[in-house]
């Protein structure tokens, strides 16, 4: 399978007691991946292809965001602590099916972002923040505003956007038009 084949679902950060369990920083919405055993797939820092690697158990570490999960072969905490940085996969057909309104993040990565009534381009999504309510990053055109201080004027760039991902103000998200339209309150795109 090529790169873009597999879903990153976690990240290994640490071991944890000294019998081979690991901490897992959690990147996928669906924490079945790690509390149910079965097939994962295990991307080592310097590897190029991920390897089958079997999920015995897992649970939640409240208060930490973190996952510890017992992986097959791992029996020892030096074994453990040679995974910190690998990553956890599952295929891209892995993919739970969703609801309506409801969005895997790779799919909102690069969408084309506009103003919903003036038709204005206001830049492209970078990332999702996950928050109270997520947040689309989004990157504006590379444009700068001129800044005027003590030293006289000088060119500063323009920061990313934090748009709330909510109904209100992304109304329309058009997967197969690689395109979202906003409808910010007053001052929102002002604010970086």
């Amino acid at each position: 399978m090529t790169e873009s084949s597999w879903l990153e679902i976690g990240t290994i950060v640490a071991s944890h007691g000294m019998k081979g369990e690991v901490r897992v920083y959690p990147n996928t919405d669906f924490p079945e991946r790690f509390e149910n055993a079965g097939t994962r797939w295990l991307l080592r820092k310097d590897a190029k292809e991920p390897e089958a690697v079997e999920l015995l158990e897992g649970r939640f570490m409240p208060g930490k965001g973190l996952y510890i999960v017992k992986l097959a072969g791992l029996e020892h905490i030096k074994e453990a602590d040679a995974l910190r940085g690998s990553k956890l996969m599952v295929p891209e057909s892995d993919r739970p099916t969703l609801g309506a309104d409801e969005y895997h993040v790779l799919d909102l990565q690069d969408l084309e972002v506009f103003h919903r009534d003036s038709g204005e381009y206001i830049g492209l999504v970078v990332d999702i923040i996950a928050a109270g309510n997520d947040l689309l990053v989004v990157r504006r055109p590379e444009v700068t505003d001129l800044i005027i201080d003590e030293e006289g004027s000088k060119p500063k760039k323009k920061q990313d956007l934090l748009i709330p991902f909510v109904r209100e103000i992304v109304p329309v998200v058009d997967l197969s038009q690689k395109r979202v339209e906003i409808t910010p309150p007053p001052g929102l795109l002002e604010l970086s």
